[in-house]
């Protein structure tokens, strides 16, 4: 995976054009002009919308601001959700570009998580990071790794660099010949429509008789109804 450069750079600069638009119910000193960007799918909302945030404070009250949160026909967005996997969740099926509601009140308390600073997410990424590498390498890589190196791989995504991510996240991806792959393929398969929101469990790059496994091997052994 580490020499396919090219496709991973492909991956990584994807983009969804996006129009930010305020709720009608909010309270406005003057008309709030929606707000357009083309958002990273590999990010999360709340690393990249300071503009957003920022332009449409410029037309409300103080008094009227709380948390923001967004959502899209009615379904709040989950900002720990990267943005690929909420637009392709929610919203694959439309015309760009992506419609999104901004709403700085009424935080739906039942359905979102709060997300108060960047070292919130932070703390999730670097979760599911170690949640990884404990199935493919016994979390052997990331304890090796310094503060240093867990800051840059962050960092790296917080602030869109290619380069100073990849740096630090090849490590995780690689693995000796030796050892036959990774123990296990940590994957989640996310689910829209029914009550539960993603498919999880162990499942290993290569069978018992030696061959290597395919991703329709992992959709046939968690998810059967995905094959037709």
């Amino acid at each position: 995976m580490t020499d396919d450069k090219d496709v991973l750079r492909d991956v990584w600069f994807g983009r969804i054009p996006t129009c930010f638009t305020l709720y009608q119910d909010e309270i406005t000193e003057r008309e709030a002009e929606p707000y357009y960007l083309l958002l990273p799918r590999i990010s999360y909302l709340t690393l990249v919308t300071d503009k957003v945030k920022k332009h449409f404070q410029k037309v409300m009250r103080q008094e009227e601001v709380s948390e923001i949160w967004f959502e899209y026909e009615g379904t709040p967005l989950k900002w720990h959700y990267p943005i690929g996997l909420l637009f392709d969740l929610h919203a694959s099926n439309t015309a760009l570009p992506w419609s999104i509601t901004v709403h700085f009140k009424n935080f739906p308390e039942k359905d979102l998580l709060h997300c108060h600073s960047k070292d919130v997410i932070e703390a999730h990424f670097m979760a599911c990071i170690k949640e990884a590498d404990a199935l493919k390498h016994k979390s052997q890589v990331i304890n090796e790794m310094q503060k240093k190196d867990h800051k840059q791989l962050w960092m790296g995504l917080q602030n869109d660099k290619f380069e100073q991510f990849w740096a630090i996240n090849r490590k995780l991806m690689e693995y000796p010949p030796e050892d036959n792959g990774f123990r296990y393929i940590p994957f989640r398969i996310y689910q829209a429509t029914t009550e539960r929101p993603f498919i999880q469990k162990l499942f290993r790059p290569i069978a018992s008789g030696g061959q290597l496994h395919t991703l329709g091997d992992l959709l046939k052994d968690v998810c059967p109804s995905a094959i037709t």
